[in-house]
């Protein structure tokens, strides 16, 4: 066998390695993946060998490697990363509409599935946004604005730890397709965020409630209201307000955090 086989066969042995650390959820999305030299001990192979083998999750969509911190698992299969290309090329406003369908299903099958750790996870969410838009100055919030900047995709964010308690890693790859989508969108300018910070923290109050107290129905209808009024596209140098119709009739109807907030 040439040395060139022998390294191919090992290339691939480690992706197999590291594929399937991340694919069981071992190594969790967001998670840092243990440094080159464990990695080498890990699967008894040199640096080069280790190097492709990333370098081919990176490739999926799986990885991303961040110069000075290490490597971060982004994706479970390289699902999110083709779906992130298929999206691209779509309607910004077709993507949002697909985004807010994903979200009403993670959060009212959260209401139902999410376990005490998940709901402790986004109370401790919920909280550190709270900190962070009384103090944004303050040392001790590592919040970093997450909601309210581009980056939508931080693991500890709100949305996503709700499609995470929803117990479907199929919605969580789509989600995360989804949102590598629209994360680019809003750091290009082309998506913005149509929300204050007092009525995202009443949104999402009213949602941390319904899943706490597992009701469905108040778990679906927060996420409708509030993914039709958070997210908005420029258009022709003029923002498409991200209020719909569909927001508006919910809260004709009654449903309304702020006006539960206000009683």
């Amino acid at each position: 066998m040439s040395s060139t086989q022998l390294g191919s066969h090992k290339v691939r042995e480690a992706h197999v390695f590291l594929r399937s650390r991340i694919s069981s959820g071992e190594w969790a999305i967001g998670q840092l993946i243990p440094k080159e030299p464990e990695l080498m001990d890990l699967i008894g192979v040199g640096r080069s060998t280790v190097r492709e083998a990333v370098r081919s999750l990176t490739t999926l969509g799986m990885l991303e490697p961040v110069p000075g911190v290490g490597t971060f698992v982004r994706a479970r299969t390289p699902v999110s990363s083709l779906l992130t290309e298929f999206l691209a090329e779509q309607d910004l406003e077709e993507v949002l509409i697909y985004r807010r369908s994903l979200e009403i299903e993670a959060a009212q099958t959260a209401a139902v599935k999410r376990s005490d750790d998940q709901l402790a996870a986004l109370r401790a969410s919920y909280e550190r946004s709270l900190l962070f838009d009384e103090n944004p100055d303050s040392e001790s919030s590592d919040l970093s604005g997450c909601e309210r900047c581009n980056d939508i995709l931080r693991p500890d964010s709100f949305h996503r730890l709700i499609v995470e308690a929803s117990g479907s890693k199929l919605l969580l790859d789509l989600y995360t397709g989804v949102m590598t989508v629209l994360g680019r969108a809003v750091s290009s300018g082309v998506v913005f965020l149509g929300i204050s910070a007092d009525t995202m923290h009443l949104d999402h109050g009213a949602l941390l409630k319904a899943i706490e107290e597992r009701d469905v129905r108040d778990a679906a209808h927060s996420m409708a209201l509030h993914a039709d009024r958070d997210l908005g596209v420029h258009a022709d140098m003029l923002d498409l307000a991200p209020n719909t119709e569909r927001a508006e009739s919910l809260i004709e109807a009654g449903y309304d955090p702020q006006g539960v907030a206000s009683e």
